[in-house]
């Protein structure tokens, strides 16, 4: 995607899907519950009351937790993103490594 979040504008995919009985999929974003996204672009940073720049925490390819009300669709290139302001976003996900053994090394 050729695009450049400005200030703390994140771009997401929303990549948890569920099947209906009838075969029909239903994106978790339809629903009235949080749900888990993928960050494509993620802007800079802003800059706070006093003029201090505040630099984002994201990254292209962290999963996060979103609140759909939050979100802003746009269709860009065929397909659909969502858009929000970064302290909008409800928690970054934290996947464990695997292939650490029992004692942690």
């Amino acid at each position: 995607m050729e695009i450049e979040a400005l200030n703390d504008f994140v771009f997401l995919k929303i990549i948890k899907q569920e099947d209906t009985k009838g075969g029909i999929i239903v994106s978790d974003i339809s629903r009235a519950k949080p749900s888990l996204a993928e960050v494509v672009v993620v802007g800079p940073g802003k800059v706070d009351k006093n003029g201090n720049f505040i630099k984002t925490n994201l990254k292209p390819g962290d999963a996060v937790i979103v609140d759909p009300f939050s979100l802003q669709p746009i269709k860009i290139e065929g397909e659909e993103y969502w858009f929000l302001h970064e302290y909008e976003i409800l928690a970054k996900k934290i996947w464990k490594n695997k292939s650490k053994n029992k004692s942690g090394k």
